[in-house]
């Protein structure tokens, strides 16, 4: 098998893997802290806390509010409902659309909990003019590709697939 070159020194380079670098550590400590603190992964906080802002969204309204695939985001849902913290009801005015609502446990952890990394992500995306959001967007997708994760639905931040949250052990 060749060896590949190794890439010329260019300053971008570096610019780049250190704020991916910088990123990933602060997803993964939101992420921790979130386990820590409340027995939720951070893709579960954030959920809940997008919830908690506008309740009655229905699982297609809430994957386009985080920038989610639906697939993704009705799994984060699934555990949500499972633990308590979310209810799943008909909505009053269309008995076919289904509704999501933060339950009082639920609404006392967004309380207590600090913003998680994942909005302030969203929120630093968001803040960009419309060209760079383009390029960031372009560029972070062939990144993707290159790596041969262009094509699969993306799972919310550090959300299991499969099993869920670690629960924490009982001291």
């Amino acid at each position: 098998m060749a060896r590949r070159a190794a890439p010329q020194r260019d300053e971008t380079i570096g610019v780049a893997m250190d704020a991916l670098r910088r990123i990933v550590q602060i997803l993964r400590a939101s992420a921790g802290a979130a386990q820590h603190d409340f027995g939720l992964t951070g893709a579960q906080l954030f959920v809940l806390e997008v919830l908690g802002a506008a309740p009655g969204m229905s699982v297609g309204d809430l994957a386009a509010r985080t920038f989610t695939h639906q697939s993704s985001v009705s799994l984060v849902v699934r555990r949500l409902v499972q633990r308590g913290l979310v209810v799943k009801a008909g909505a009053r005015d269309d008995g076919r659309r289904v509704e999501l609502r933060v339950t009082n446990a639920g609404r006392a952890i967004v309380r207590r909990a600090p913003h998680v990394a994942q909005r302030r992500l969203l929120e630093g995306i968001v803040q960009l003019p419309a060209r760079d959001r383009r390029r960031v967007a372009d560029a972070l997708a062939a990144v993707a590709a290159h790596m041969g994760r262009d094509h699969a639905p993306a799972p919310m931040m550090f959300e299991r697939r499969r099993g869920g949250a670690r629960r924490r052990k009982s001291a």
